[in-house]
């Protein structure tokens, strides 16, 4: 077991005056909070460092100034990051703060790069050989699947990706199966996930092999045990100093290992922000920031304030925001820049409404020669893409999805397509064994070449040869039989195509054919999210005539989908724009339910209530020149208009600090901003505002034969029926009818009743 070379004591102090005054080249600049962070090398040190308030600057700047000082050699040093991009680029801002001069030697990386470099060296003590592997998701689960299969349960309600997820949760935790109770687990996998895991751990032992989990999970069994006393002192020995950079996004397996390490020395700093912890879902804990002081008594705690990003009308809203939570420790961001243009909180009629608003300001800020690249959409759900994907792609404003596949590329909207395509078109071959077997039928790939060789040998379509084949013997009864009821229901939706709303046939396609209960059965994580995706697209199709001309359109987007130009806006979640920064941003959706999201309240209550609103925090201060808040009156939701509710974060937002305008009378009357929340966190009385300022005209519209419409006619509608306008956009008409509710329809195709 041999550590890293472990030199002598350096030499304390050093040369390197960088200017007349005493102050090296590489602190010059810093600000005095940032220069005491620095310079407080010994004992515990908390940087809480705000957003835009360079807390890059300051770690590399402190691991600069311990290697000039000579307070440490590289290798005495452990530095931890979230990815390895940052790791580079810390390694890379050291070198350039020391002259260039290449810094080796260090253990600089993520926490599983460390613990897998740790691993190596004593991998015999957990019953591994130094050469052991590391396996990816996809042999976890496929591992997990196979045990699950032996132990006889059902792979289809207890899905092996969940079970992985289960599983990788408890690692998260720092809990090996010994530590594992039946509290932990519940009835999950049939009662029998503890063994599952237990199986599981043994299994890799025996193919020495372990998952990205296992790699802090090890070291701090490692760790822990007595026996290995003198392994722990000896990195105690080894590292002097230990900087860790986010630290509000640590688990507690990282939190263990780290407490562990920083036991010798005590010479441990961590940078983070509790105010930007936004991953409690991927197993973050921000009480481990919250109780730094606790756990390392004498703790310095360095506050680093100063924004050097946003404009102070910018911060002064997320600072607003942001102190509603309870459990934080507190600070206020501030800016010596100007004041800046006041947020824009607009209020719309609906989503696509916002969508409409959006696209507008940003070609007026184009126009004005701002770069697309310096503009970004940020929402709260992945759905919520869709309608500006779609509002960009009319308008040709280039664009770019970050974080994820852009709308109509996500293999659940490719596959809802190809069932649509083969409605539409029974001869579309490439759809049709894009989804023969999805959801599984039991079809088997020897069945599908069957088909696929039949057809090539007739010259004709894979609808035909099947229609061919069922009534031969070349296939087997339970084939045959499945092959027949598909197409029965392909020859009956077909049928329903010009008697059926399209939306409730695409609704029936997808619940008929059982892809929508395939999803609704999978206990991943994703599926909740391709749910919302099916719903989503659903929605969408509202806005067409009909089937064809919303098949013609998708079309049409996924031809022109790639392009040439180099500025794109940027479209994104917000937990994937952590630590980016735009000059304009737009953040969309801020409405009671989607943001803060109720799925959140209602599973942590309280505590997800705060990590939403530090996700609001987090979304703001994004934004260097100006922010725009959107919220809408009305949203297709899933399939059904929703009447919303502005974000409680709207109402928390200070007044000096933003400009707010409405489409007129979507909230009705009412005398102020103020809203009332009871103790469950729910509101009390509707939202309602006052003197809000107009910045759209209403909207009248004329039929083919010069009858005026405006909200509130009266009309008939040949396959709806009877129905009130209750907007107008263009040539597209929202209606609440009298007996198909509220359905969107051009204006052609209605008349005055």
């Amino acid at each position: 077991m041999n550590l890293t070379d472990i030199h002598d004591e350096p030499p304390q102090g050093g040369s390197g005056q960088g200017n007349g005054n005493g102050t090296p080249p590489y602190m010059e600049g810093l600000n005095a909070p940032q220069r005491e962070a620095v310079e407080a090398t010994e004992g515990p040190l908390l940087v809480l460092a705000g957003a835009g308030t360079g807390k890059t600057r300051v770690l590399t700047t402190r691991l600069a100034h311990i290697l000039h000082t000579r307070k440490a050699f590289p290798g005495q040093i452990l530095a931890v990051t979230f990815t390895n991009k940052a790791a580079l680029e810390m390694k890379e801002r050291v070198s350039a703060s020391l002259g260039g001069a290449p810094v080796e030697g260090w253990w600089l990386g993520t926490f599983h790069s460390l613990c897998a470099k740790m691993l190596r060296r004593h991998a015999d003590l957990v019953g591994l050989e130094s050469n052991f592997t590391i396996i990816d998701t996809d042999d976890q689960v496929r591992l997990i699947k196979q045990l699950m299969e032996a132990e006889n349960i059902d792979t289809k309600k207890w899905a092996p990706k969940m079970v992985a997820a289960v599983i990788g949760g408890l690692k998260d935790k720092g809990k090996k199966p010994s530590d594992v109770g039946m509290s932990d687990v519940g009835d999950l996998a049939g009662g029998k996930l503890l063994k599952i895991y237990q199986q599981y751990q043994e299994r890799l032992r025996i193919i020495n092999a372990c998952d990205f989990g296992d790699l802090l999970l090890h070291m701090i069994t490692i760790f822990k045990n007595p026996d290995n006393k003198d392994i722990l002192e000896k990195y105690h020995q080894q590292f002097r100093y230990i900087m860790v950079d986010e630290y509000q996004d640590t688990n507690v397996a990282q939190y263990l290992w780290l407490r562990l390490l920083a036991q010798g020395s005590k010479n441990i700093c961590c940078v983070g922000d509790d105010d930007q912890s936004i991953y409690g879902w991927r197993g973050a804990e921000v009480g481990n920031i919250l109780r730094f002081e606790k756990d390392f008594p004498g703790a310095k705690i360095i506050r680093l304030e100063q924004n050097y990003r946003s404009t102070s009308n910018i911060l002064n809203a997320a600072s607003a925001v942001i102190a509603k939570n309870e459990n934080r420790m507190g600070k206020t961001l501030w800016s010596e820049a100007d004041e800046g243009e006041k947020i824009a909180v607009r209020g719309l009629w609906d989503g696509q409404a916002e969508a409409r608003f959006v696209a507008e300001e940003i070609e007026r800020l184009h126009s004005k020669k701002e770069s697309l690249n310096n503009i970004a959409v940020l929402v709260r759900a992945g759905f919520q893409t869709r309608a500006f994907e779609d509002r960009f792609n009319t308008l040709a404003i280039p664009h770019r999805v970050i974080g994820g596949a852009r709308f109509y590329e996500r293999m659940e909207i490719r596959d809802a397509l190809a069932y649509f395509r083969v409605v539409m078109q029974p001869n579309d071959d490439l759809a049709l064994e894009r989804i023969i077997n999805t959801p599984k039928r039991g079809l088997g790939a020897a069945t599908i070449q069957t088909l696929q060789t039949h057809a090539r040998a007739a010259n004709t379509h894979l609808s035909e040869a099947i229609d061919m084949l069922v009534d031969t013997d070349e296939l087997s009864p339970k084939a045959k039989n499945t092959l027949s009821l598909l197409t029965a229901d392909f020859v009956r939706w077909r049928e329903n195509i010009d008697t059926m709303h399209h939306c409730d046939l695409a609704k029936m396609i997808l619940d008929e054919s059982g892809y929508t209960e395939m999803w609704k059965n999978d206990k991943s994580p994703e599926a909740p999210g391709r749910l919302e995706n099916l719903k989503e697209l659903v929605s969408a199709m509202e806005e067409y005539e009909s089937f064809a001309e919303f098949m013609e359109y998708v079309s049409l987007v996924m031809e022109n989908q790639e392009n040439q130009h180099t500025e794109m806006v940027t479209i994104m979640t917000l937990h994937g724009a952590k630590g980016l920064e735009f000059d304009y941003v737009f953040l969309a959706g801020w409405e009671e339910g989607l943001f803060p999201s109720q799925r959140s309240m209602d599973e942590q209550g309280a505590k997800g209530l705060e990590e939403e609103r530090r996700l609001a925090y987090v979304g703001i201060t994004r934004a260097k020149k100006k922010a725009y808040i959107t919220h809408a009156a009305n949203r297709m939701t899933y399939g059904k208009w929703m009447n919303c509710l502005p974000s409680r974060f709207v109402d928390e937002l200070p007044a000096d600090a933003i400009e707010v305008a409405a489409e007129s009378g979507i909230y009705g009357s009412g005398a102020g901003r103020s809203q009332h929340w009871d103790s469950s966190g729910r509101r009390e009385q509707q939202f309602n505002r006052d003197d809000i300022p107009n910045f759209s005209k209403n909207r009248v519209t004329q039929t083919e034969d010069g009858e005026e419409l405006k909200s509130g006619t009266r009309i008939f509608h040949d396959k709806f029926g009877y129905g009130k306008i209750i907007h107008i956009d263009g040539n597209k008409l929202d209606i609440a009818f009298e007996k198909a509710g509220r359905k969107r329809v051009l204006k052609n195709f209605i008349k005055k009743a």
